[in-house]
């Protein structure tokens, strides 16, 4: 027979952005090491049908760590305990029998909860639209090999484009900054030759964008680097602040 334990979780819920929220606790048995942490939540959610009670709401989607929806706090960590890992890849077996869980959703501003664990991550794609793409007329197909890229500026844009949006860096910083998301974004573009005509544009429109939505600035702790599932690393941030201090003094254009 599988080994199981017992887990205490403390869940923030929450009906609508409008009402208070508050911490229930639920004990959950029959956990297996094995299981995902929203696998758990899901076998939760079934007894609390079965009782007649509200689900807990939360984000999921792929559960293979790939789309950055199932972004959580656990125990004030952003998706848990293990390193480089999005909640839905977390198992069951970085805890313990008897252990209290804390779980919360993402806590900033312009991540206001929708309910329970859910959040509204549209500002994400606000700053997205504003600048996080490439104006070209391709016209018809053109060879895969046409515009030659060095492989070291390859794997420089790819290790940006890695970012999947989650909003860890955001929940993680003590300033609710959205600038290594930014940062990741506007520099995997901004590398390629594609991107050149509109990089000095681009990274003030973005910028420009997640002022308006209200994200925090960053003051260089490191914390959205250290929790952020695919290792995004804080020097896009750097470049982006030089990119956007460049593009003020030597744009013919700007916003």
């Amino acid at each position: 027979m599988e080994n199981t334990f017992s887990v205490k979780l403390k869940i923030w819920r929450q009906t609508n952005p409008k009402t208070a929220g508050k911490m229930v606790e639920y004990p959950v048995s029959g956990v297996s090491p094995d299981m995902s942490f929203l696998e758990m939540l899901d076998m939760l959610n079934e007894q609390l049908v079965r009782k007649g009670e509200e689900p807990i709401a939360f984000d999921h989607d792929c559960r293979e760590g790939i789309c950055g929806s199932c972004g959580m706090m656990i125990n004030g960590q952003a998706h848990g305990p293990s390193r480089m890992t999005t909640t839905c890849q977390l198992h069951m077996r970085k805890f313990r029998d008897g252990d209290t869980i804390y779980v919360e959703p993402w806590r900033a501003k312009a991540f206001p909860v929708i309910k329970d664990l859910m959040v509204d991550r549209s500002t994400f794609d606000t700053i997205q639209h504003a600048g996080g793409f490439i104006s070209v007329n391709t016209g018809g197909a053109r060879d895969a090999n046409e515009i030659l890229i060095p492989k070291p500026i390859a794997d420089e844009a790819m290790s940006s484009a890695e970012c999947i949006g989650c909003g860890a860096c955001v929940a993680t910083c003590k300033n609710a900054s959205a600038m290594l998301f930014v940062s990741a974004k506007a520099s995997h573009l901004g590398i390629l030759p594609q991107g050149q005509p509109e990089h000095n544009i681009r990274v003030q429109k973005m910028v420009k964008a997640m002022d308006e939505a209200g994200f925090g600035n960053c003051t260089n702790t490191g914390a959205c680097e250290a929790e952020c599932p695919k290792g995004i690393k804080i020097l896009n941030i750097s470049k982006m602040n030089a990119d956007y201090i460049r593009s003020m003094i030597f744009s013919e254009v700007q916003i």
